[in-house]
């Protein structure tokens, strides 16, 4: 993968009814060619459809938007959401040759799946709001220019048969996320949604620089130093999800050196006089 071809584009009207394949791993999508190993797409099932799968690889279910029932090995649930950046995410998630039955009881529901090869056998686990713990990063930094809401949804520390992280940030408008830049071994997918039809962000690939829009994903290689930015007046919203590597796991991520030095409150950076109390 060239970080050319590192944008893939959404469509600007939302994903279409059915099943839609963003990447997959033994497709012809950038992805593969990154040594992705994630299998990403958006399920929009009508209202009243049923969904029943027993899939090969392991998979995390995140709901996006509307309302569900799920039937898994020992659990049933109704699920709601409204928006992804007012309220924390629901997610299912399955070990591989795990059996979910999904029915989906509004019409504008819109599920987000993610898969990733596993031999290990695990026990199914549902995510709901209240077991996800928002986290406020940047707070008090360089004039709070980097303040976000970071959800983790697991992690090798929750789920440590997984070969998945999923997690989300919602980016206030304006501002930064992923900030200061940051890389790790690991490949990783980030996928967009804004408050306005119409908003955009920035994402940064090292050097490279990708406007991003609604529905949009963006393959990050590994190794490369990332960081986001939203455009004043678009709240930014991004799914995340992380591939361990065999013997390497995603256990956390490394600064860029150059930018460290604003990771210290006692650093704000430069602000106009005239501006200060503004």
């Amino acid at each position: 993968m060239t970080l050319a071809n590192a944008l893939l584009p959404g469509p600007r009207a939302g994903f279409p009814p059915g099943f839609t394949a963003v990447t997959r791993t033994l497709g012809t999508t950038p992805s593969a060619d990154a040594g992705l190993e994630i299998d990403f797409g958006l399920l929009k099932p009508s209202e009243g459809e049923v969904i029943a799968e027993t899939h090969p690889s392991e998979s995390a279910w995140v709901l996006l938007r509307g309302t569900a029932e799920m039937v898994f090995p020992g659990g049933r649930a109704g699920v709601r959401r409204t928006s992804v950046f007012d309220e924390p995410p629901t997610a299912l998630h399955l070990g591989p040759g795990t059996p979910v039955t999904v029915r989906a009881r509004s019409a504008d529901t819109e599920w987000a799946v993610v898969r990733t090869p596993n031999d290990r056998a695990f026990a199914p686990r549902l995510f709901l709001p209240g077991d996800i713990t928002p986290e406020y990063r940047g707070a008090g930094l360089v004039q709070n220019a980097g303040l976000r809401n970071v959800r983790l949804v697991f992690d090798r520390t929750a789920r440590p048969e997984s070969n998945l992280v999923v997690g989300e940030v919602v980016n206030y408008p304006g501002r930064w996320s992923s900030y200061p830049p940051h890389h790790h071994d690991q490949p990783e997918l980030y996928h967009y949604r804004f408050t306005h039809p119409d908003g955009y962000g920035h994402a940064e690939l090292g050097d490279h620089v990708v406007k991003v829009r609604a529905h949009d994903t963006v393959v990050i290689p590994p190794g490369l130093d990332h960081a986001q930015v939203s455009a004043p007046g678009y709240g930014m919203f991004y799914l995340w999800m992380i591939r361990h590597l065999p013997g390497n796991p995603y256990t956390g991520f490394t600064f860029a050196e150059e930018h460290k030095w604003t990771l210290d409150p006692a650093q704000q950076g430069w602000m106009p006089p005239d501006l200060s109390d503004a």
